[in-house]
Formats: structure tokens, C-alpha cells, sequence
């Protein structure tokens, strides 16, 4: 009884006729017309099943559902009608992306039936989004983890494209966004098998030696080829090989075709990490659109997304803090350096439980500074600023 149905149509005694004869097996909602629908859903959803009616005034079932979709990708949705023409089936399928096309008068068994077997469909896409969510992304986080403990430079640059890869996704609202963050937050994962000096003088500029620079190029191929053989990372393992040129060797995946939304995924995640060289290298945000479109490689559609990004600090404020009071959410503001010069996090990554062990440690033998310019949310420098008027006065 806790997953909701919600039917929708245009006359109030069909919908009273549905609560009743199922108001013992199912958890019904009703809403009247389309409009009506999207509302509830708004405000009452999600619902694991919707069952509209076809033909309604002002938003037909094929609009209200596709809509519905929109807000609420997981919901199971079907169709129940007494007008199933052919022609209304195949648009209800294809833009309301349909599980069940049901006609008038339905039988109150069959009905029940064609619930409970939408129901179990939910159940199952609901436990496969838990496992993506859950599961593998808490693997991705390991991974990633251990990227920022090995090399943080690459690290910081995965956290940076990270971000641009979010802002685009989000303005193209693309479904199961996961992917291509995860693709984003793993794209430098292969610099684990390069000297971290290499990478440090890759990101800033400096020139390498020819066998320097085909190992870096080859660190995409590498990512991929560990990537691409764990089940569900395949889509990503693509998008991450596609960084660079593919070298003519044995590399593999198990996408043989990969489909529109993987390939533009591809598309945004090298545009990211070229925003982000050219940002790094302090060029203006227009400068870096310039010369974005001047190289005619990117999409110009996808580069200008880029025009309002916002790094999202700016309602965070930038204080100094002890290394010892370090948590998990700042975001760096300076380079963390062992003072042999080893490097220990970059610029702009966010501070995680690990590093901040790691950092610790390090402070304990006092192999770096005391403190550590960060970005903390306005209410954490709030509470900073208290704990350090109070440590101030309690030394008086």
C-alpha cells in the first residue's frame, strides 16, 4: 500500500468509480484533467504508477503524460481509454513512452493485474537507480578517492570538470545525469600510472619531453581500459577513452555503437576539460568561450552554456583555517605542499575524509603549514569565526 497510483481524468464519476473498486488492493490518488494531474505530481508525487485517460479536454493523455514524465522519470505511466485507434497507441507509446495501453470498459480484474505488474516495473527500475546511485557511485568514490591521495593535480582538474560537465547536463536536462558527472569525476583516472611532477607541469603549461607527452596521452586509454569491463561503466569508460585521439592498438570496450546521448556525452566532457585548461591558465571566461569557437572542434551550442557558468563559491566566503579543522564540503584555495615541495592537494579540490587524514598526518610530523586558505558555506564561517573569538577570549 505505499506506492501511490494516480489516475487522472476528465469526468469525476469514473475517477470515484476507480477508488472504489480498487481502494482495497492500491493506494489511489485521482486528479481531474491533465492540468490538474501535473499539479498533484507536483505536489503530491512522485507516484510509482499513473493510469490516465486519452482523449481530455485542454491536455490530451499523450501531453499530460509526457509531461509527467518530465517531472518524474521513473513513474511507471499507462493508458486507459475508449478510444484505442492505432494512430493515438503509437503517440501515447512514443512520446509518453508507455508500459500498458488498457481500453473502456476495463475489467476491474484486468486492471488490477496490469497495476501490479507496473508495480513490480517500478519496483525494479526504483532498486536498479539505488544500486546506480548507491552502490556503483559509492565504487566511483572510492576511485576517485584514491585519484586525489596518488595524483591530486589530476584529481583537482576531475573535480573542476566536474562541474562544467553538471552545469551543461543540467541546462540539456539529459536523463540519468550520473553518467556523465561519473564520466567527468573518472576522466583522469589513468594519470594514477604518471609521475605527479608530469602532470603538475602538464596543467601548468610547461613543455614535456616527447616520451612524457605520450604517456600523458595515452592516460584517457588507460582509464578506459580499466573501466570498460565492470558491468554499467561501459558507456562511461566510451566517454572517457574519447579525450584524446584513439591510438591504433588493441584497447577495447564493450560499445561497439554507442548511441546519440553517449557520443554527445563524449562531446562534453572533453569541451569541460578544455574550458578548464584555459581557465586554469587565467584566461577570461569570454577569452576561453573565443577561443573555444575559434578552434571549431566544440559544438557552438555546447560552449555557450559555458557563458553563465558560475563556480557556485560565490555564496561561500574564503577564510583561513587550521589544517586540524579541516572538514569534508571546503573547497581548497591554495595548493597543499609538503615542505620537500611534494604536492599534497590542488587548488580548488574539495576537502574529503581521506585528505583530510592525509593532511594531518602530515601537519603531525610538521612537514606543512599550520593553516590553509579554504571556501566554507556562510553558516560554517559564521561558526568559525565564533569558535575563534571564544578560543581568543578564553586565551585573555
Amino acid at each position: 500500500m505505499s506506492d501511490r497510483i494516480l489516475f487522472v481524468d476528465d469526468e469525476p464519476a469514473v475517477l470515484e468509480g476507480y477508488k472504489r473498486i480498487l481502494h482495497r488492493e492500491f493506494h489511489v490518488d485521482t486528479a481531474l484533467g491533465g492540468a490538474d494531474g501535473l499539479a498533484v505530481i507536483r505536489s503530491r508525487g512522485p507516484f510509482a504508477v499513473i493510469v490516465s485517460d486519452m482523449r481530455m479536454p485542454g491536455m490530451d493523455g499523450v501531453q499530460f503524460l509526457s509531461r509527467a514524465r518530465k517531472l518524474n522519470p521513473d513513474t511507471v505511466r499507462m493508458v486507459l481509454t475508449g478510444h484505442a485507434d492505432i494512430g493515438a497507441a503509437m503517440e501515447a507509446v512514443n512520446e509518453g513512452h508507455i508500459f500498458r495501453f488498457l481500453t473502456k470498459p476495463c475489467d476491474k480484474l484486468i486492471l488490477a493485474r496490469a497495476i501490479t505488474t507496473a508495480l513490480v516495473q517500478y519496483r525494479l527500475i526504483t532498486a536498479e537507480k539505488e544500486l546506480l546511485e548507491n552502490t556503483l557511485m559509492g565504487s566511483i568514490k572510492v576511485l576517485t578517492d584514491v585519484l586525489s591521495l596518488v595524483n591530486p593535480a589530476a584529481f583537482g582538474r576531475s573535480v573542476r570538470s566536474a562541474r562544467y560537465v553538471r552545469h551543461i547536463v543540467s541546462k540539456l536536462q539529459l536523463d540519468a545525469p550520473w553518467r556523465f558527472e561519473a564520466a567527468a569525476m573518472l576522466s583522469q583516472l589513468g594519470c594514477v600510472t604518471l609521475d605527479p611532477e608530469t602532470i603538475e607541469f602538464a596543467y601548468a603549461g610547461r613543455l614535456l619531453t616527447p616520451e612524457e607527452q605520450a604517456r600523458l596521452d595515452m592516460h584517457s586509454q588507460v582509464a578506459k581500459g580499466l573501466l570498460s569491463n565492470i558491468p554499467r561503466l561501459e558507456a562511461i569508460a566510451w566517454m572517457i577513452g574519447q579525450q584524446q585521439p584513439v591510438p591504433p592498438d588493441n584497447l577495447s570496450t564493450n560499445i561497439s555503437s554507442p548511441g546519440e546521448v553517449i557520443v554527445l556525452g563524449a562531446k562534453i566532457l572533453k569541451l569541460a576539460l578544455a574550458f578548464d585548461s584555459l581557465k586554469m591558465k587565467g584566461y577570461t571566461q569570454r577569452e576561453i568561450l573565443n577561443r573555444l569557437h575559434d578552434t571549431g572542434e566544440f559544438d557552438r551550442e555546447l560552449v555557450e552554456i559555458l557563458a553563465d557558468f558560475e563556480s557556485g563559491h560565490e555564496r561561500m566566503e574564503t577564510k583561513t583555517v587550521a589544517v586540524s579543522n579541516l572538514v569534508p564540503g571546503m573547497i581548497l584555495q591554495q595548493e597543499v605542499r609538503a615542505k620537500s615541495g611534494l604536492l599534497l592537494a590542488a587548488k580548488g579540490q574539495e576537502v574529503s575524509y581521506p585528505l583530510s587524514i592525509r593532511l594531518n598526518s602530515f601537519l603531525h610530523r610538521d612537514a606543512i603549514a599550520e593553516t590553509v586558505n579554504v571556501l566554507v558555506a556562510h553558516s560554517e564561517a559564521k561558526a568559525l569565526g565564533a569558535k575563534a573569538d571564544a578560543k581568543a577570549a578564553h586565551s585573555r
